[in-house]
């Protein structure tokens, strides 16, 4: 096998690569408006998960069209979803502030709810975007779906979270004087490979819970985590029997073989 095959596995990673960083940089450029954060966040999932699902059969394109084009579909209902954690994210900034002002085991008592919050926080917000790149669904049934596997799939959703948690230890707090170099790390390719990392687990979540594979616009997957009536889409329901027409009876389609002609009448013996 030669090193520099196209289709060895040296080239395929390079690529893969070179496609996180272009997705890494636009999901910088995107982002520069805060309120389109959710959208970005969305389009970088979208791209990121592509990159996973479709190892073999990826599609021949420029990924930055395919960038572009998810966050555009996705804008309106990635941007309320973003706005509703930036107002979540302001209640557990003032109430911390509030636990910082009290003391005694009050106080005490009043802290550790905080570190529960935030924790039931960032297991929900793990999945929000990533749910709204793959699921097409309304905002609240997102949003209800996120919390609900982030406890249903409680292991991978420890994984998912110990990624950015080690990625900023290392990058950030491990050598505080190489700020620089954290910033030009994570502007470079820190969010893109976050997200490649993470959609490992939310695969293995998604898995567990809906198909491994929906097609819908733009090569997007659409669907439902949670295969309720409510949540599924026309794709994933059961093929309905031809018995459950009110009308089978007077169907002639379901008894093809015409049975054998009853005679006038018997043929009486003399």
């Amino acid at each position: 096998m030669k090193l520099f095959d196209p289709n060895g596995p040296l080239m395929i990673a390079l690529g893969k690569l070179a496609d996180i960083v272009i997705c890494n940089l636009m999901f910088c450029l995107f982002s520069l408006p805060v309120v389109t954060i959710g959208a970005s966040l969305t389009a970088l999932f979208a791209c990121m998960q592509r990159l996973i699902y479709e190892d073999d059969e990826k599609e021949e394109g420029l990924i930055f069209r395919d960038f572009w084009r998810a966050f555009r579909q996705n804008f309106g209902q990635a941007t309320v979803i973003w706005m509703l954690c930036l107002l979540v994210g302001a209640f557990l900034t003032a109430y911390w502030f509030v636990t910082q002002s009290m003391g005694g085991s009050a106080g005490r008592i009043y802290q550790v709810t905080f570190f529960v919050l935030v924790l039931l926080f960032l297991f929900g917000f793990l999945y929000l975007f990533p749910l709204q790149a793959r699921y097409r669904n309304k905002v609240r049934h997102t949003i209800r779906n996120a919390w609900l596997l982030s406890v249903a799939a409680l292991p991978w959703t420890l994984l998912a979270l110990l990624v950015p948690i080690l990625f900023v230890y290392l990058t950030i707090f491990l050598k505080p004087e190489g700020f620089r170099m954290a910033i030009f790390f994570w502007t470079v390719a820190g969010f893109g490979l976050v997200a490649y990392l993470d959609s490992f687990f939310f695969r293995l979540a998604f898995r567990k819970f809906g198909p491994e594979k929906l097609k819908g616009a733009g090569g997007i997957a659409e669907g439902a985590v949670f295969t309720d009536e409510e949540h599924r889409s026309e794709d994933l329901m059961v093929s309905e029997s031809r018995f459950s027409d009110p009308n089978w009876n007077r169907r002639d389609d379901l008894f093809p073989e015409k049975p054998p002609e009853k005679g006038r009448g018997r043929r009486r013996g003399r």
